[in-house]
């Protein structure tokens, strides 16, 4: 009771700040339909119906009733979206099998995706404020054509809220606000955001923060594995000095808590009727974010790390977007010029060794450019633009000593020089509607010049043959699709569709793989770009007025994939690397690999306001490997144990590839209440499928792999009065323990959360 008078009494707090959004909550509260505008796929704004490529809208109504932690939270809720976790500071989306810089995040228009974006585990997607979004759209296949580098497996692009113009002469004040508390892991988000309009302008503010302690994961652990996950000893430093200390609850993930602040502000001018003008600020930043996996790594039967965390991770978001009708020739054109600010750092100290606290710093600078036009005539209609992204990096290093505070070199993560990578880009989207408007032809073309040039100042740590990395690429990517109704309950889509991604700086960096095996990957120069084939197929169907279906199949063929394979460094195949004797790896385009799956789900209306949803995705992927080597594998053996070996195999399991996993819930509104209980679950994911040299991180599993999981879930909404709700929920109701496939960080036990949300 203690715990909900605290949050009663912050919501009084923070309601006073003229919180938001009647007006703007009225044009969003809508279910996804057919009719739905998209914008993510041709550039402008579009009805879903006539889009060939399959989307996914998450509408803010959606993201209010969900209520996530975060946005990665957000995306695992839907179902439809597998999210890996290292750490409770991080969410990694994966679209099809493709993961991290082989998919591709947009906010506002602007590609989030950056130059040292790693091919392993990205947590940057939570640096987008969830409760500022006014919706989602997730885009399944290639989406290259508008976007570029990158989006081989598909894009996700984050819509953030607008400001509200009154439309009279009269000021219109909107607002809201709320407090949410989480007993899982003591969570304290508090959030407030006014928008101020005239009737040309407008202003909308927004500021969240979140407080999240050490994650307790669930006491029901699977049967075989009664251990899994479990933190038995953490290390603490008292009077200089590392003791490694039991863990009196053995659930709580120790050193797993953090905080996050997010502060958004935008301008809107409306010139006239067929222009306007915003600016778009957005500043996101946490304090130390532990990398929770690492801090449980074993070297000589003890724990590895005393220290291992992300410095502050920083992200600064300016924009400028001009819209205008009837310009230039067009109907539409829009402007889009943008500045991103982003820091990030690695901080590790192994146990013990006090004159070895290692800092790796990243500073990128990303300047864009963003200028587009559409053309309407007659049935066509014409999507052209100019797309330009220039990169600069700066990677630093230093090693101190933290009783003396000396400080030494240290081999930086990516090169010490000069780093530059520059992106240009012509695209062009086409549309046209049939006379007999049952049918719909997308299609598109893209042409991008890739440019990456990389200069190592300081070669004497590991005396690479290159120290100066110039790449230029030069794709070709397309789209084409048909939409056909056959009826006024049936939708068939197909399409076909290439993607592409340029190697970047990270495909260069230095590192020591978080694999079971001692591993080090080093720079190969001669990378080439690896793209994507991709063809898919989607039926959606109404049966009666009350039940409805989708299922949609893909195959993508992706060549000069690149994967980590067996290297040599000036002969050797092994060096000592952070005093330890580990393999040489290096990135490497294999000659192809496959990834093939489905979605299906349905919707059914039961008895008037209780509805019965589900969705399933299974996907499979392997590369060809070379039979005339031997390659790490996982192989079963006869007592059903899993040895790992070196063998001469010709197909090797593709990384990142997650179990079969989905969603089923019943939902029920009333009046001034709605209720959802939910079932997620993921299938079992066994060593023997995963790749022995990827990001599968086994190391985290158990000795069979990941175990299967299902969690009940219930959240509820009530409207207090008109401007007052309360939500309630349990998550993890029976309290199972378990990890997302290829995390090393469990997901949370039984968990109660409640919010009060205030509009004006």
């Amino acid at each position: 009771m203690k715990q909900i008078y605290l949050v009663v009494l912050s919501y009084v707090l923070t309601s006073t700040s003229h919180a938001q959004n009647k007006a703007a909550a009225d044009t969003t509260h809508k279910n996804t339909t057919l009719d739905e505008v998209v914008i993510s796929a041709n550039n402008f704004k579009e009805k879903k119906k006539n889009v060939a490529q399959l989307i996914d809208v998450i509408t803010a109504k959606t993201i209010a009733e969900t209520n996530a932690q975060n946005t990665g939270d957000l995306l695992i809720n839907t179902g439809k979206v597998f999210v890996q976790k290292s750490q409770q500071g991080g969410s990694s989306p994966v679209i099809r099998g493709f993961e991290a810089s082989r998919i591709l995040i947009v906010i506002d228009g602007v590609r989030m995706n950056n130059a040292i974006y790693r091919s392993g585990h990205l947590q940057n997607i939570i640096t987008a404020d969830q409760n500022m979004l006014s919706r989602v759209e997730v885009l399944y296949g290639p989406s290259s054509t508008i976007y570029g580098s990158d989006a081989l497996g598909g894009a996700i692009h984050l819509i953030t809220k607008s400001p509200v113009l009154s439309g009279t002469d009269k000021t219109l004040v909107t607002g809201s606000a709320f407090s949410r508390y989480s007993s899982v892991n003591n969570e304290k988000t508090f959030h407030v955001n006014a928008s101020i309009g005239g009737k040309k302008l407008a202003w909308l503010q927004s500021y969240n923060f979140s407080n999240f302690g050490d994650m307790k994961m669930g006491s029901i652990y699977p049967q075989k594995y009664p251990n899994f996950g479990s933190r038995d000893s953490f290390i603490v430093t008292n009077n200089a000095i590392d003791e490694i200390v039991a863990n009196n609850d053995k659930s709580v993930q120790k050193f797993s808590g953090y905080k996050q602040w997010d502060i958004m502000q935008k301008l809107l001018f409306k010139q006239n009727e067929h222009i306007t003008h915003s600016l778009n600020f957005q500043f996101s930043n946490t304090n130390n974010v532990p990398r929770y996996d690492r801090l449980q790594d074993i070297k000589s039967n003890r724990l590895r790390f005393a220290e291992w965390f992300y410095g502050p991770q920083k992200r600064l978001l300016a924009a400028y977007e001009l819209n205008a009708e009837k310009a230039l020739g067009f109907d539409a054109v829009k402007v889009n010029i943008n500045y991103q600010d982003i820091e990030e750092s690695r901080q590790t100290r192994e146990f013990r060794r006090y004159d070895r606290f290692d800092s790796r710093i990243e500073h990128v600078k990303v300047f864009g450019t963003t200028i587009s036009g559409r053309k309407i005539m007659g049935n066509n209609e014409l999507s052209v633009g100019v797309d330009l992204q220039l990169n600069d990096v700066k990677s630093t290093a230093f090693r101190r000593n933290i009783i003396t505070g000396a400080e030494s070199k240290l081999d930086t993560r990516y090169p010490d020089g000069k780093n530059n990578m520059n992106y240009i880009a012509l695209f062009a989207q086409h549309l046209y509607k049939f006379s007999n408007q049952k049918l719909v032809l997308n299609d598109g073309i893209r042409l991008q010049s890739v440019q990456l040039k990389s200069i190592i100042k300081d070669n004497s740590f590991f005396k690479l043959p290159d120290t100066a990395v110039t790449q230029n690429n030069i794709a070709v990517t397309a789209n084409i699709g048909l939409v056909y109704t056959a009826s006024k309950n049936t939708l068939l889509r197909a399409t076909i569709s290439s993607g592409f991604r340029a190697p970047n700086l990270d495909d260069l960096k230095i590192f020591e793989s978080a694999t079971a095996a001692k591993q080090v990957v080093v720079p190969n120069a001669d990378i080439k770009p690896e793209y994507t084939y991709n063809a898919d197929i989607s039926i959606q169907q109404k049966i009666g007025a009350k039940f409805s279906f989708e299922l949609a199949g893909f195959y993508t063929l992706f060549t000069n994939a690149i994967v980590k394979a067996p290297y040599q460094l000036n002969g050797q195949d092994s060096i000592n690397y952070n005093g330890i004797i580990s393999q040489v790896l290096a990135s490497q385009n294999v000659n192809k690999a496959s990834v093939y799956g489905f979605t299906a789900g349905f919707n059914a209306e039961i008895i008037s306001g209780l509805t019965l949803a589900s969705t399933i995705s299974f996907t499979h992927g392997s590369f060809d490997a070379d039979a005339s080597i031997t390659s790490p594998v996982y192989e079963k053996q006869s007592n059903g144990t899993y040895l790992l070996v070196n063998k001469k195999v010709s197909s090797i399991p593709l990384d990142h590839i997650p179990p079969v996993y989905g969603k089923t819930s019943l939902k029920y509104g009333y009046k001034i209440f709605n209720t959802e209980f939910s079932v997620l679950y993921n299938s079992w994911k066994r060593l023997d499928q995963m790749n022995a040299s990827g990001e599968d991180n086994q190391q985290y599993a158990t000795a069979d792999g990941f175990p299967s999981w299902v969690t009940a879930n219930w959240r509820g909404n009530l409207t207090i009065t008109k401007a007052l709700q309360l939500q309630l929920g349990v998550e993890n109701i029976f309290d199972r323990n378990y990890r997302y496939f290829a995390s090393g960080f469990s997901a949370g036990g039984r968990n109660y959360f409640v919010t009060l949300r205030a509009t004006l």
